[in-house]
């Protein structure tokens, strides 16, 4: 016997050499070799009716290589995706919705939705609304988690507070730019703080100290803090109809949340590691796992600070102002829900997307010098009760950097009155959808209920001050 009679059934790898010092020893017990390769072909098929006897190891070779093909095949992506419905189709890159197929081919997908601000992201993306049964995916929820909008607004007049007194609350009270928190004696105190799920995972125990020094901030990129106008055309939460003084923030959970993102992706990857590499940011824990629940429950935190950040600004300007909000409206649009689709409990994943369950309300922002808008859900199935969470980029950012001339900035916002701190160049009107297209295209996801024209906007600086 030698290993050329061996392959000739089949056997590869480590299993040749196992075969063959099997096969060794029967020939010294004086087995024909016809007997011999027909003992290893019963073994090959059926390698757990050996786990005994001279054909034991391997037999038990065999069976882990079998069980490590059905692991394997649970990572399968299906041949074709499943259906699902687009909105604002004539908006979207053909990248956003190659990422959507894909996600859409998962073997724990069920449903899913575009919204008509989607581009491209990472995995999943922005814009998708992705359900998926048993299993969440850390970069179906996104690295800011918990990234979400607050609005409110004043039971005064919008001239009540001149530019040069917004720019000094804005300075004051906010604080913006990675890695940016609070000196030890400006630090705030908030509730979230004390959920016993801080002590719960190593992780969180660690992000601790970071997440109270970044209390109360927001980041970089397209996050901002603007003062402005908001019109209200019918009455809503006791306010008349009529225009209004009002904040409008846009923030995230800070580096916990990215930190708590970065690691549970990577533990998913790790778990997946077979999963088709057009897949891999997509790779899951599954929700009866320790790994599933952890990443869960730091998730839900995430998305409390997220709102809590939001809390603290307002709570400061609100102070300042000597004015209670008499109209006060948030939502997270990075974050996963345990929700009923179709008879049966799903984990619907919203990346950049707006929850729009019937009757709830929500805010869909432009950009820096466009509108935003206070919207109520209609419920829409198909959408899995969800909207676009803004205008969506239509440029990445080194595009916008090369693309858009500096004064073409200046004078939009110049034609709109708007003041800026900080910005970037890349975060510029002109890098984004226009949403008033955008809303257009949902009129079936939401009703417009108002809406908020900047004036005063502050954000980190970028790559560029203006």
């Amino acid at each position: 016997m030698n290993g050329k009679h061996i392959t000739k059934l089949g056997f590869t790898g480590a299993d040749i050499g196992l075969a063959l010092a099997a096969a060794t020893l029967r020939e010294r017990a004086g087995a024909e070799r016809d007997e011999i390769l027909k003992e290893l072909a019963r073994v090959q098929r059926s390698p757990e009716s050996y786990t005994g006897g001279l054909y034991a190891n391997l037999a038990e070779s065999l069976m882990a290589a079998q069980a490590e093909e059905l692991l394997h095949d649970d990572d399968m992506l299906r041949p074709e995706p499943l259906d699902y419905r687009v909105w604002g189709r004539e908006l979207i890159e053909p990248g956003a919705l190659a990422q959507m197929n894909t996600a859409m081919r998962l073997p724990i997908s069920r449903a899913g939705a575009l919204m008509p601000d989607a581009h491209v992201g990472y995995g999943l993306p922005i814009g998708g609304v992705l359900a998926t049964e048993g299993a969440v995916i850390p970069y179906g929820v996104g690295v800011d988690i918990g990234c979400s909008m607050r609005l409110s607004v004043y039971a005064a007049p919008a001239a009540s507070l001149d530019a040069r007194g917004a720019v000094g609350l804005l300075q004051k009270h906010t604080r913006f730019g990675a890695g940016v928190g609070w000196d030890r004696r400006e630090r705030l105190h908030h509730d979230v703080l004390d959920d016993p799920a801080w002590h719960s995972q190593p992780l969180l125990r660690h992000l601790f100290d970071k997440a109270v020094n970044q209390l109360g901030t927001s980041g970089s990129g397209n996050h901002f803090a603007e003062f402005g106008t908001f019109t209200l055309p019918a009455a809503q939460g006791g306010l008349e109809p009529g225009s209004y003084l009002a904040l409008l923030t846009h923030s995230g959970s800070r580096g916990f949340g990215a930190q708590v993102a970065g690691h549970f992706t990577r533990l998913a990857e790790s778990l997946h590691p077979h999963l088709d590499a057009s897949a891999k940011k997509l790779a899951w824990l599954g929700l009866d796992t320790q790994e599933g629940h952890d990443y869960w429950q730091a998730m839900t935190l995430a998305g409390e600070y997220a709102l809590a950040n939001h809390e603290q600004i307002h709570g400061r300007v609100a102070k300042a102002l000597g004015e209670a909000p008499a109209l006060s409206v948030s939502n997270s649009h990075n974050l996963a829900w345990k929700q009923e689709v179709g008879g049966r409990e799903l984990i619907v994943h919203r990346k950049g997307a707006t929850p729009a369950a019937s009757g709830v309300l929500g805010l869909i922002p432009g950009s820096m010098a466009d509108p935003a808008y206070l919207v109520r859900g209609r419920g829409q199935p198909d959408s899995l009760e969800s909207a676009s969470h803004g205008a969506g980029r239509q440029m990445g950012r080194k595009a916008a950097e090369k693309a858009i001339a500096k004064a073409d900035w200046k004078a939009y916002l110049a034609e709109r009155n708007v003041t800026l701190l900080g910005g970037g160049i890349d975060e510029a009107p002109q890098a984004y959808k226009r949403v008033e297209e955008v809303i257009a295209a949902q009129t079936d996801l939401v009703e417009v209920l108002g809406s908020f024209q900047p004036q005063v906007v502050r954000m980190d600086s970028g790559s560029e001050d203006i």
